[in-house]
């Protein structure tokens, strides 16, 4: 699965001289709504820059973002996600890719979650206990909870249909939370399992979906672990880390919502995991909802009836952080 010459780098000139700029680009989890922000972001930073996200050196997914960031690899346009999202017409190469392919709809819960046996819970409990620093805690959680009932099949056969052939060429790494330890791990990186389990397992909401199984092992979404997992890349050697976050929430003022928390959170998660990489000389830039975003995102990010709105919302949001200065001197070298 290639897209050709659009997954090449980005070439730059320093000096006078032309070398590649090595961009990593994250996409976090949101659901129904986080894949239209991703989509409004992406299609946001193509106009404003010309930089077309496909190329990324490296491109990380968390749940929702999983399944954006499969889509990229396998050749499909900021723009024509976009028109996806909007359920708009989509380019012809964007039909070529999707014939009759629409955007994964979550079937309804027809039953309640099934609690988890004594025996299980017991011993995910004593690991954690002699092992206190290799989970995190709603990781150790997601492993706890009483286990979803709704099968993630529909998002496996989507991307058996988008990339029906083997991973990408090009670095594809997607974060998934291993039941039995609470422990994150990075497909595509650590190891390459079927693509559409892969996306599956990164999707798999706690609670809600089941645990996908992947050589016997049980996995959940990645975003129990971190809701956008930047720092996976903090040994990738890159320039610049594009991060697009449709959990947490831009700026500081107070927002009476009922996930103003689970925002507030997911912001402090991602300024830590930006801080470990500036550490390490690679430059920054996340795209978070603003109030006005998240207020169309609504409290319930799995509502797909919400999906074009979020989107157009979040194009018209990003290009007005990529109008500020600070975000175009940190942008400049990708085209801006």
């Amino acid at each position: 699965m290639s897209s050709g010459d659009d997954t090449d780098e980005s070439a730059v000139t320093v000096g006078g001289v032309s070398r590649g700029l090595r961009v990593g680009l994250v996409l976090g989890a949101g659901g129904v709504a986080g894949g239209a922000f991703h989509a409004g972001v992406l299609a946001a930073v193509e106009e404003a820059t010309g930089w077309d996200p496909r190329r990324a050196a490296v491109v990380v997914g968390t749940s929702a973002g999983s399944i954006t960031g499969t889509s990229l690899r396998a050749g499909l346009s900021a723009a024509d996600l976009l028109a996806r999202a909007e359920d708009r017409p989509m380019s012809a190469a964007g039909r070529r890719l999707l014939p009759g392919v629409s955007p994964p709809q979550p079937p309804a819960v027809r039953s309640a979650a099934r609690l988890r046996r004594p025996t299980d819970i017991g011993t995910r409990l004593a690991r954690a206990a002699s092992h206190p620093f290799e989970a995190r805690p709603l990781a150790l959680f997601a492993g706890l909870a009483p286990e979803g009932t709704v099968d993630v099949d529909f998002i496996a056969e989507a991307i058996s249909r988008l990339a029906p052939g083997a991973w990408p060429s090009e670095p594809l790494w997607l974060c998934a939370v291993r039941e039995r330890d609470g422990r994150l791990v990075v497909f595509g990186r650590d190891c390459q399992p079927p693509l559409p389990d892969a996306v599956a397992a990164s999707c798999a909401i706690p609670g809600f979906f089941r645990p996908v199984r992947i050589d016997g092992e049980g996995f959940v979404d990645g975003g129990t672990h971190s809701p956008t997992n930047a720092d996976v890349l903090v040994d990738a050697d890159l320039d610049l880390v594009l991060v697009s976050s449709p959990m947490s929430l831009a700026g500081r003022r107070i927002r009476l919502a009922i996930d103003q928390p689970s925002r507030r959170w997911s912001r402090l998660v991602l300024e830590a995991e930006a801080r470990r990489l500036r550490r390490r000389g690679t430059q920054v830039v996340a795209i978070q909802p603003t109030a006005e975003d998240a207020a169309v995102i609504g409290p319930n990010p799995m509502d797909p009836d919400r999906r074009a709105a979020v989107a157009r919302q979040a194009r018209v949001s990003a290009l007005r952080r990529l109008e500020r200065a600070d975000t175009r001197e940190r942008l400049g070298a990708i085209g801006v």
